[in-house]
């Protein structure tokens, strides 16, 4: 479980550094969601979004960088998207709440965890914590060849949302599909955050605690197009 998180960390650290964002950004740079929406929605695309998650939810590393960029936001125009959804089985995500700040769990507690996360998965399968959860799990049932498969998974979505800015300011926000993607792409990044703020006309503001002195005290995350969804659901919300 170590290796994974000093892994994704230190992954996630390096897309950080300005040398190493710019080759993310190389590959894949911020996305054109017109395109990924038509993409994801064409049956004869290769994007298409029912195809790209078949392929995510395999046990292989078949996927490329830009399968992965239009996987994740191809999310947003899913006919069940719904950014504010209730999570699923919060009565079992309470009860297993506690397990999670354990460094062991025992059998009994990895099948309860894996269950909840796969479940969780079949609902969300871009769950940034609950693919975190997966990798812990098969890691500590020494399923270390899954364990790499689905890390490979987790690193690619994760690189993804990094190379859509670098958050230091608006003009250069993050983009996600999810709120709970916020924290869980700074946690994951090695980055504590603290708490959120809203900033017209939409952006999400996380303040953290700064890594270095120098280091930035907050990051912004472009929510345009997870509030324009949001609102096509549910106008009268507007």
């Amino acid at each position: 479980m170590k290796q994974t998180i000093i892994a994704i960390i230190a992954l996630l650290a390096s897309a950080f550094a300005c040398q190493a964002r710019m080759a993310v950004k190389t590959s894949l740079g911020k996305p054109d969601l017109e395109a990924i929406r038509k993409a994801s929605t064409d049956e004869n695309s290769k994007y298409y979004y029912p195809r790209l998650l078949k392929e995510f939810m395999a046990n292989d590393t078949t996927m490329t960088d830009e399968d992965f960029q239009y996987f994740y936001y191809g999310t947003f125009f899913q006919e069940d998207y719904d950014p504010y959804r209730p999570q699923a089985n919060p009565d079992e995500l309470a009860r297993l709440t506690p397990l999670f700040n354990k460094k062991q769990w025992s059998r009994a507690e990895r099948k309860q965890i894996l269950d909840f996360a796969m479940s969780s998965l079949a609902d969300n399968p871009v769950n940034l914590r609950q693919l975190t959860n997966r990798i812990f799990v098969y890691e500590q049932n020494g399923k270390y060849d899954l364990a790499k498969i689905w890390q490979y998974k987790l690193n690619h979505l994760l690189l993804v949302i990094a190379s859509s800015g670098n958050g230091t300011e608006p003009e250069t926000a993050w983009t996600v599909v999810y709120p709970q993607d916020e924290y869980d792409f700074l946690n994951l990044s090695g980055i504590t955050a603290r708490e959120a703020k809203f900033q017209e006309p939409f952006y999400d503001y996380i303040i953290v605690n700064p890594r270095t002195p120098t280091s930035p005290t907050g990051y912004y995350f472009n929510i345009s197009e997870l509030l324009h969804q949001y609102y096509i659901k549910h106008p009268s919300e507007r």
